[in-house]
């Protein structure tokens, strides 16, 4: 049986899916999004975007693994299996910068690209609105406003008249399986 999914409007220009984007934020919906075929100028400003958590993730991780290689190496170096090389002391800081950065890339880049994928709610392999044929252009040139099922706003008939008020070039209901 199939369920509605959203409701998809399909624009020509990045110009009117910016001004879609504003009546659809005042009209108070929070589970929508826009799809476009590259970066649009001023759109998450239109859609109301804030910024996002991504940042603070990578910096606990960047700070996480520079303090544990710090403390692994001064642990090992001074407490654990002290050397003494050369004469110098055990615990020679200006040694333990190199693995630190390195550590603390290397955290960050990985907390990146995880992160990402779960803020992106990836990998996942097929999504409802593969099945429009319309939605087939947003990677060439077309423009869409997907407004979800889900949103507590959401009625079909007062949502496809909200999205027909923004001049589309079509309003199509799409759904799942």
């Amino acid at each position: 049986m199939l369920k509605n999914y959203a409701l998809i409007a399909e624009y020509e220009n990045p110009h009117d899916i910016c001004h879609a984007a504003e009546q659809v934020r005042e009209a108070g919906y929070k589970k929508w999004d826009a799809c476009t075929p590259f970066a649009v100028h001023g759109l998450d400003k239109a859609m109301g975007l804030k910024a996002s958590i991504l940042p603070w993730f990578v910096l606990v991780a960047a700070i996480t693994g520079c303090g544990l290689i710090s403390w692994l190496m001064i642990w090992v170096a001074a407490y654990d299996y002290p050397l003494n090389i050369g004469g110098k002391p055990t615990l020679s800081i200006p040694a333990f910068v190199p693995p630190a950065f390195e550590v603390t890339i290397l955290f960050s880049a990985l907390t990146s690209v995880f992160g990402m994928f779960i803020l992106n709610g990836l990998p996942r392999w097929n999504h409802p609105l593969f099945h429009s044929k319309r939605f087939e252009r947003v990677t060439d040139d077309r423009f869409f406003i997907v407004i979800k099922a889900s949103d507590k706003m959401f009625e079909l008939e007062k949502t496809k008249a909200l999205l027909e008020m923004t001049h589309p070039l079509n309003v199509e209901l799409v759904e799942e399986a």
